[in-house]
């Protein structure tokens, strides 16, 4: 019997194909098991996963003035972020902006993270709009002693940190007439509920 002769170049080959076959599932077995990449930053909240809402503590009120709660709360379904101040201006039963928004202070602001369904808040200062002789309707006073009347707003109109889109949250309250004097002051955001007494 004659047995094939078989080069040794040949050979080589051979078991360069056969080491690199068995060498496949290894290389993806690693790929596969590799560590994952760095999972991406929490996302901003959207004003359409948060439910704004104003919470009135009890004895809020002070000489000339009063201070609130403006909660958000999280229900978009997952984790997100919120960092800094909230746009807050008073608008008529319409929408219509009503005098001048609220002011920022100068504190430093750091990101809250929400999970669903968590809360942060930002405290706001309402100060009485009768206390500036500007803030009155034109018109005669309606009686004896008054300078006149104030307008009712409906609510606060209120943006997210970081957000252009906004939600209007109910709550009649007097308001100043006229662009000019800041009689509202809103702070950053912290996180929690603010305090229900």
């Amino acid at each position: 019997m004659h047995l094939p002769v078989i080069s040794p170049r040949r050979l080589a080959g051979a078991a360069a194909i056969a080491c690199a076959a068995a060498l496949i599932p290894v290389a993806s077995l690693a790929a596969t098991a590799s560590p994952a990449a760095p999972a991406a930053s929490t996302p901003a909240c959207a004003t359409s996963g948060l439910v704004v809402w104003l919470n009135v503590p009890p004895g809020n009120a002070y000489a000339g003035g009063a201070y609130y709660n403006l909660e958000f709360t999280n229900l978009s379904g997952q984790a997100c972020t919120l960092r800094g101040y909230p746009g807050v201006s008073a608008v008529s039963l319409s929408g219509q902006q009503i005098g001048s928004p609220a002011g920022w202070g100068t504190a430093k602001t750091a990101a809250v993270r929400l999970a669903s369904g968590a809360t942060a808040h930002a405290e706001l200062q309402v100060g009485d709009p009768g206390n500036y002789g500007q803030c009155f309707l034109p018109g005669p006073p309606p009686r004896p002693g008054r300078p006149g009347m104030l307008p009712t707003a409906a609510g606060l109109l209120v943006y997210p940190p970081g957000q252009f889109t906004s939600k209007v949250v109910p709550y009649p309250l007097n308001a100043c007439a006229r662009s000019g004097p800041v009689w509202m002051s809103a702070g950053p955001l912290q996180k929690g509920n603010g305090e229900l007494g």
